[in-house]
């Protein structure tokens, strides 16, 4: 019997984290810290600043609205962790190197100069925002579309909504298989694997040692992965609700994707809400609705070598106190 099932001292934090390059960020009762395995072999953890709409402005932390706030700010925040990290892993090594940079790189030197780094984010930033919009809403359209047309002669239009979930939910999980077979990708998740471990046995109240966090589970019900799945499948639910109450309406596809891009904000909250709900409680409801997103985590997260568990160790330990009610959901 494990330590795991032992432990009687279990308790739901609202501890998490996001896993980055050669690193893991964590956030907790005292603050947000990052850790990343430097070039040397060594752990640099660093806290950092986090600061919160909230704090300045209340509705954005009430619920139902809070969750879009959330996300914004965790998609944003998670975008210069990860760029932090892979200055501090080395990976831009010889980057300002005059030998080593390539004719873009030395004409974006020259006219950008310090601000390079701003503009390259801005633009990758944009960049990734317009593929993820091609992929996961127009693709989607575009191919029920198509299909209902040539193939099942537009007898689809009354669950049109269904099909497009069911087509963006595959086109999802087939993108993250492909990119789990990338080599620095399948690293970055087995520090997401370490982050789920590491935050697990804190949980669980064990000491957070290398040999207590390697026998944890990997698949935590509050990861962004079950809050992606748990998004996807309210859209179907949401877009289905509102073609019965709105007949017709998916009809003009232009005004169709607008009325999709409309609603994002009110899944978001939703979801948030959930996935909250679902770090406290553990019944039937929540066990078939996060099913589809723990399941998603065995490609998400790999299991983690040591080496990567001492990051997630070291990041964990710069966030937390001694007292474990100062995290409690």
């Amino acid at each position: 019997m494990s330590n795991e099932t032992k432990n009687t001292n279990y308790h739901k934090t609202s501890v998490g984290g996001q896993a980055l390059i050669e690193g893991i960020m964590m956030q907790g009762p005292r603050g947000a810290a990052m850790a990343v395995r430097l070039p040397d072999k060594s752990i640099d953890v660093e806290h950092l600043e986090w600061k919160r709409c909230k704090d300045k402005f209340k509705p954005a932390g009430w619920p139902l609205i809070r969750g879009i706030f959330n996300f914004v700010e965790t998609m944003i925040f998670g975008y210069k962790c990860m760029t932090k990290s892979a200055e501090k892993a080395g990976l831009d090594d010889g980057a300002e190197d005059p030998e080593n940079m390539s004719k873009l790189d030395k004409w974006i030197t020259e006219h950008f100069g310090p601000k390079m780094m701003a503009v390259v984010s801005a633009v990758a930033l944009v960049l990734g925002f317009a593929v993820a919009f091609l992929l996961f809403f127009y693709l989607p359209t575009f191919l029920v579309d198509k299909f209902d047309e040539y193939v099942c002669h537009n007898a689809l239009a009354s669950i049109h909504p269904l099909f497009e979930g069911i087509m963006r939910m595959l086109i999802f999980i087939l993108y993250m298989v492909a990119v789990s077979k990338v080599p620095d990708i399948k690293r970055v998740f087995m520090y997401h694997g370490a982050e789920h471990k590491t935050i697990f046995c804190y949980e669980h109240g064990l000491e957070l040692t290398v040999d207590n966090v390697r026998m944890q589970k990997r698949f935590h019900p509050r990861c962004g992965t079950s809050f992606i799945f748990v998004i996807l499948i309210l859209s179907i639910l949401v877009s289905s609700l509102v073609v019965v109450i709105f007949p017709g309406i998916d009809d003009v596809r232009a005004v169709w994707m607008a009325i999709k891009l409309l609603i994002v904000p009110v899944i978001v909250s939703i979801s948030y809400e959930f996935i909250k709900y679902a770090g406290k409680h553990d019944n039937l409801f929540v066990k078939i609705l996060s099913a589809p997103g723990l399941l998603m985590q065995r490609i998400t997260t790999k299991e983690p070598t040591d080496d990567i568990i001492e990051v997630g160790i070291a990041s964990l330990k710069a966030v937390i106190t001694d007292n474990p009610e100062d995290d409690a959901l």
